[in-house]
């Protein structure tokens, strides 16, 4: 049975051109830290940084839609290499329509990532939704699939390694690690 989920699911991510995540709980721990100035901070796995920054060799976009508008985002986007931040937007899938317009993308060519319940609409609308491990029980019953690791703790690599896998492109990611400056693309 897992073994048939897991072919089912990379048959799904072979079609995707675009990954949207969630960022709270998605790219970081469920945890909102604050220095004693009041700024929030927010610790970013540097796997899921370095898969995200990956994918965009094999074509794949990646933008955050997140609920908060927080300037530390653009800054992680910009080390990643997002093409955009949506922050401060709620309902999530209401950006939907002009997400797909602008990059030129059909429902089943994207994949949303999320993990509470303001991501459920999202989840249900894109090609392929995925829960990480801790999200709640109804973003992981109308999702997809469900990674084994936690948000925050590598579960958006185990994504981007998955797209990657899925779409047969192992090969044009080692050949960039081996030699990046003669494979580098913006």
């Amino acid at each position: 049975m897992k073994k048939e989920k897991l072919k089912k699911i990379k048959n799904k991510l072979s079609k995707i051109k675009l990954l949207i995540l969630d960022v709270d709980g998605v790219l970081t721990k469920e945890e909102i830290i604050y220095d004693d100035q009041g700024r929030e901070l927010k610790i970013f796995n540097v796997k899921d940084g370095l898969g995200v920054y990956l994918l965009r060799l094999i074509g794949i976009k990646t933008i955050f839609l997140s609920a908060k508008n927080s300037p530390i985002l653009k800054k992680r986007a910009k080390d990643m290499k997002v093409v955009e931040v949506r922050g401060g937007r709620l309902p999530k899938e209401k950006e939907l329509t002009e997400i797909k317009s602008k990059y030129k993308v059909k429902n089943e060519e994207i994949c949303f990532v999320g993990d509470d319940l303001i991501d459920l609409g999202m989840i249900k609308k894109a090609g392929v939704g995925i829960a990480v491990k801790n999200a709640c029980r109804e973003i992981k019953k109308a999702s997809d699939y469900t990674t084994s690791k936690r948000g925050g703790e590598g579960a958006v690599r185990q994504i981007t390694d998955l797209i990657v896998e899925a779409k047969g492109a192992k090969k044009i990611i080692l050949d960039f690690i081996k030699n990046p400056k003669t494979n580098q693309k913006n």
